[in-house]
């Protein structure tokens, strides 16, 4: 069995076992989509740290596997999100759905162990054409959306595939410039290719005024496939730039911009899948400036906290889609009064809240710190105090707001099931795990990149607790005297305008007037050079055309005479010049 698995790479009996569902139904299609991401995890925690594997293809050596314990922590969250994710789309009965799911999960898995930038590459671009299926399938199940869905999907698939696009030209440029394509830490300025491989790890990293496809697929996705998307793409990205550009100081001001700026869209958003994909920007900012930092406590938060935020914005996601799936709608305008109908959801989803507001005792509080921590042992006031605001800012609009105006607010007299029992073991599953990191730190810290660093660390000290409880108290303090005063911004159907109103309507607006107005001078143009035609034809046919025109009568032998001397004086002249 252990020669069986040294021979796999890992996420392969996803991809391949992603073939077998559309050929089995019911049940079995059940137990297969959930048995084969605990037969993946089963042959990851097979392979030994050290583990690498090669393969020679096309006159290249590609190091397809390679198993250290930065490439693990990922591979093992990964799986279960998986599970987890395919637990809680159960109730989804065609295979499209399924087959995304796996592909996509196997493919974001056996990128993270990919040891060269070829293999990287080839599942980058897996990861994008499997998980577009996500989106389109709910135009497949609600035609109505079947145009948006549509729609929706090509942007999506536009910035995967650019993103992909920009890989492969640094790939080229990095083997020229080093003749490597191993996937290894570098600087910026290690060749002319490591920008572009910078910029399409920010991509997907989602960068700020590069983010904005988050807000417009994940919250246009099926029920179970915004819970999907939410787990993989992002976090593979800051897999990638960890590996990659770990210790790169510009990620530093970009994660703190991420950490802020979604705060105050969040807060305004109505949409409350739309509120935890603003929230999903500000999570990863905490791991970019952990990976700008660059120490061995930064790169042990950034992949801690990658861990948690999986599982807790997995958890947020997962108990939005089950009001979604129950009511038909997750805006908060439309919403309130669910507890009494949704009991055990509600439980869940305030589970998800206290941990991406990093309340102590649940997961977020212990992954988080570590990278709050390592900014302040490396004397970056302003940074740690965007990320204090940050703290306050996410507590404020994913761990008071969604739960509050889903659940408990003006209630709207919802009179629906409760969440279908597969749903609530997945929510069940996740909020275990969330409080079971909290409480116990140590059984995660043990698999981060640098264990004997994480090992010193004592996320319990009570400066970080105070902090934290004073800074939660003050926001929840903030959000109740502000709904009082009725100064909190109210839920109303309403669109927000992102950055991507530059390319989705400010640019096309250019482009059409742009269009018209060439147009116009194109034709004006014309019109003018018609014109002087006419002119010059006329002032021709003076001279020329018969019987008024000088140059248009026979002339005399004389007048003939006279001008065939006066052109050869002239030719004698310009020779003699």
């Amino acid at each position: 069995m252990n020669e069986l698995a040294q021979q796999l790479f890992p996420g392969e009996i996803l991809l391949f076992g992603a073939m077998l569902v559309p050929f089995v139904k019911g049940k079995l299609r059940s137990a297969l989509v959930v048995l084969l991401p605990l037969l993946s995890l089963g042959h990851l925690l097979m392979l030994e740290l050290g583990h690498d594997a090669t393969v020679s293809l096309a006159g290249f050596t590609l190091h397809i596997v390679r198993v250290d314990a930065l490439s693990r922590i990922f591979g093992i969250v990964f799986h279960i999100a998986a599970l987890l994710c395919c637990i809680y789309a159960l109730h989804v009965k065609k295979a499209l759905e399924h087959v995304a799911t796996l592909v996509y999960a196997g493919s974001a898995i056996a990128a993270t162990f990919a040891g060269d930038l070829i293999s990287l590459f080839v599942f980058w671009e897996l990861t994008a054409l499997s998980s577009v299926f996500l989106i389109w399938a709910r135009g497949i199940d609600d035609p109505e959306r079947r145009e948006r869905a549509y729609e929706v999907g090509m942007r999506y698939l536009i910035v995967q595939v650019g993103s992909g696009v920009l890989l492969l030209m640094g790939i080229l440029l990095h083997l020229s410039d080093t003749g490597s394509y191993g996937f290894d830490r570098m600087a910026l300025d290690t060749s002319r290719g490591a920008p572009f491989i910078f910029v399409a790890f920010g991509i997907k990293a989602a960068f700020p005024l590069l983010h904005n496809w988050v807000q417009d697929a994940y919250p246009e996705a099926t029920v179970s496939g915004t819970v999907v998307l939410a787990s993989f793409t992002t976090k593979l990205a800051i897999y990638a730039l960890a590996r990659g550009f770990a210790g790169t100081e510009l990620l530093i001001p970009i994660g703190a911009v991420m950490t802020a700026f979604p705060i105050f869209y969040a807060v305004l958003e109505n949409d409350l899948r739309r509120v935890l994909a603003y929230s999903l920007n500000n999570q990863l900012g905490y791991m970019v400036v952990g990976i700008g930092v660059g120490t061995e406590l930064a790169l042990n938060g950034a992949a801690a906290h990658a861990f948690a935020h999986i599982l807790y914005k997995g958890l947020l996601l997962m108990s939005m889609g089950a009001v979604l799936y129950r009511t038909g709608t997750v805006e908060a305008s439309k919403l309130g009064g669910l507890h009494k109908s949704m009991p055990l959801t509600t439980f869940f989803c305030v589970i998800g809240a206290l941990s991406i507001s990093a309340f102590p005792g649940l997961s977020g509080f212990v992954t988080k710190s570590m990278i709050v921590s390592s900014v302040g042992e490396m004397h970056l006031p302003i940074i740690f105090g965007v990320l204090l605001f940050a703290s306050a800012g996410v507590c404020d609009h994913s761990g008071i707001k969604v739960p509050f105006f889903a659940f408990f607010a003006h209630d709207q007299g919802w009179k629906v099931k409760e969440a279908p029992k597969h749903m609530l073991v997945a929510m069940g599953i996740a909020a275990v795990l969330c409080i079971g990191i909290g409480v116990f730190p140590g059984l995660l810290y043990e698999y981060l990149p640098f264990p004997e660093v994480a090992a010193q660390y004592h996320a319990y000290e009570t400066t970080h607790v105070l902090t934290m409880l004073e800074l939660l108290m003050f926001a929840g303090l903030a959000f109740v005297v502000l709904m009082k005063l009725g100064v909190y911004p109210p839920e109303l159907p309403a669109v927000n305008v992102d950055s991507d109103w530059v390319y989705r309507k400010a640019a096309p607006e250019v482009v059409r007037d742009g269009y018209s107005l060439a147009t116009y001078a194109r034709l004006k143009a014309w019109s003018a050079v018609v014109a002087v035609r006419s002119a010059f034809l006329r002032l021709l046919s003076v001279h020329h055309q018969p019987p008024r025109g000088t140059l248009g009568e026979p002339w005399s032998p004389s007048a003939t005479t006279l001008w065939a001397a006066l052109l050869l004086g002239f030719m004698l002249l310009v020779h003699y010049a």
